[in-house]
């Protein structure tokens, strides 16, 4: 066992001491010592239920002849981080996280780990901690929460508080309304309703193999959602005996299937930046361009919040991920998985109960995925959008620029209606290196979307978006402003053009004029100069690589 060289031979009587110390057992000594990555938190929703989940798997290792041992994770919630200081912190918290599981797992000499998690950023760097140690290891995510009710409609985080916000700043409701919405649009534990960038990553790890078949969706709270922890717990014990290491599960394969479940769901341009972390430190190489090869040869069969109505748990009822295996079965690659059975065997079980939620592929919402990748002038690294959440008339856009440095001035201004239609709003220096830690515009995008200009303005950033963003919003612009990409230097008025049929994004600008505005842009000082934030900034890469550290 692995753990044997922190509790065996004389020479660690002192560990022994003080393992002991810790009410673990002299028979206890003898069995496989399982780490519980345990990122419960009384500050996320998608998290607070954690503790009755740790219970389960607690007993699921026991059953299955382990030792569970918790170890604490953090876990930031990217609503309450939004639009302040706080999203400075977001995504690189995931580097964070993967070095603590790395450090627990080692220091210690774990045999195994059940990675417990739900939302945006702790989900990668969980997966990124268990690819880059290669142990066995798998993933039990906390589930999605269950949509709200107020005056007979269903609502959902993203749509009914954030979009909300716009609305209210239109007069189409009152403050009085907004207040009711913030009551009423979560009811409770779990990871925000829609295909947002959790719950888009929770089905993306079980597509990859990580977590047991069906577990993506189970609904936070519930009682087939403790089944699954205890599941995850037992089924650790027949990874570590046969030892079967994450690395024989996340595969080129799984990762591809991974990207395939993601285009045809429609999920958050987020998956851009984790699943290329995830494949770097389990050593499978994955170009951005792999995404638009993958979304041009699939399908979108499915329609969640944001761009579509149906909410997780629509999807949960209609057989989850199993069932969108089966609609996809002749598009995947064979590959293991964490339950024993593969990929394909998994789709040949799974079934469709409600043939809109999950449509077939004669009859999709869309005949590509849902993320489209970008080139041209502005972005020769590339470009990320949620092609799925933009409006057909939106999918070719011609328009002037209105530029700003940071996204509280795009916000302020946006707020005051000063955005005239036909315009494209920039912010810039928001990327990895420049935000730096690549903050999510939600608040912007949502404001936008609130006040109806979804189909009027479209937006441009080297920064990125929350899984809940719609409209013509791309992202993840590449080289980003701070390291003197094409955005920087970008003007007020100059015109842009995008085409989402061609992949194409260009700023017509004559390229005299460029070099002349290059040679007088000089870099900006950078925002955050002391704390572990400036040196994430020294020393992160391109959102084109996966924002990963090198």
């Amino acid at each position: 066992m692995r753990s044997d060289r922190a509790k065996k031979g004389l020479e660690r009587a002192g560990a022994r001491a003080l393992i002991h110390a810790c009410g673990i057992t002299r028979e206890q000594l003898d069995k496989p010592f399982i780490g519980i990555a345990n990122s419960f938190s009384d500050l996320v929703p998608g998290h607070i239920g954690m503790r009755r989940l740790q219970r389960a798997v607690e007993l699921g290792i026991a059953a299955g002849g382990g030792v569970p041992l918790n170890f604490g994770v953090p876990a930031i919630c990217d609503g309450v981080a939004m639009g302040h200081l706080g999203m400075f912190y977001s995504l690189p918290s995931r580097e964070l996280i993967a070095d603590i599981v790395e450090s627990m797992a080692l220091a210690h000499a774990l045999d195994g780990l059940v990675l417990l998690t739900d939302c945006d950023k702790i989900t990668p760097g969980m997966l990124m901690a268990a690819g880059r140690l290669d142990i066995p290891a798998i993933v039990v995510t906390a589930g999605p929460m269950m949509s709200g009710r107020y005056e007979g409609r269903r609502l959902s985080l993203v749509r009914d508080t954030f979009e909300a916000i716009g609305r209210a700043q239109a007069g189409e409701i009152t403050e009085d309304d907004v207040a009711a919405l913030e009551i009423e649009a979560c009811p409770g534990q779990g990871s925000c309703q829609g295909l947002y960038t959790a719950n888009t990553m929770a089905c993306v790890t079980e597509a990859m193999g990580m977590s047991l078949a069906g577990s993506a969706t189970a609904l936070a709270g519930s009682a087939k959602r403790e089944r699954f922890a205890y599941d995850s717990g037992e089924r650790i014990m027949e990874l570590v005996n046969h030892d079967i290491t994450t690395r024989q599960i996340i595969t080129e394969s799984s990762v591809r299937n991974a990207i395939r479940i993601d285009m045809a769901m429609g999920g958050s341009t987020n998956t851009c930046l984790h699943i290329p972390a995830i494949a770097h430190e389990a050593g499978v190489d994955i170009e951005l361009e792999v995404f638009d090869q993958i979304s041009q040869a699939t399908p979108q069969i499915c329609s969640l919040r944001p761009g579509g109505e149906y909410m997780m748990e629509d999807l949960d009822w209609a057989g989850g991920i199993p069932a969108v295996l089966s609609v996809l079965s002749d598009m995947l690659d064979d590959n293991p998985t964490v339950s024993g059975k593969s990929i394909k065997e998994i789709a040949a079980e799974g079934r469709v109960v409600d043939n809109d939620v999950i449509r077939s592929v004669d009859k999709a919402y869309a005949p590509e995925g849902g993320i489209a990748v970008l080139r041209g002038n502005l972005c020769s690294d590339g470009a990320v959008i949620k092609q799925s959440a933009v409006s057909e008339k939106m999918r070719t856009f011609r328009g002037q620029a209105a530029c700003f440095d940071r996204e509280e001035a795009a916000m302020a201004s946006i707020l005051a209606d000063e955005i005239a239609d036909g315009s494209w709003i920039i912010i810039r220096y928001e990327g990895p290196q420049g935000g730096p830690g690549m903050r999510e515009g939600l608040n912007p995008t949502a404001a936008l979307a609130g006040m109806g200009k979804a189909e009027t303005v479209g937006l441009l950033t080297d920064g990125r978006f929350s899984g809940g963003t719609r409209g013509l919003c791309i992202g993840h612009i590449s080289p980003e402003a701070a390291a003197g990409g094409l955005l920087a230097l970008v003007q007020d008025g100059d015109e842009i053009e995008v085409n989402l049929d061609e992949r194409r994004l260009e700023l017509l600008v004559e390229e005299g004029e460029l070099e002349r505005r290059r040679a007088d842009w000089q870099p900006p000082e950078p925002k955050i100069k002391t704390g572990w934030l400036a040196r994430y900034a020294k020393n992160v890469t391109s959102a084109a690589s996966g924002a990963v550290m090198e």
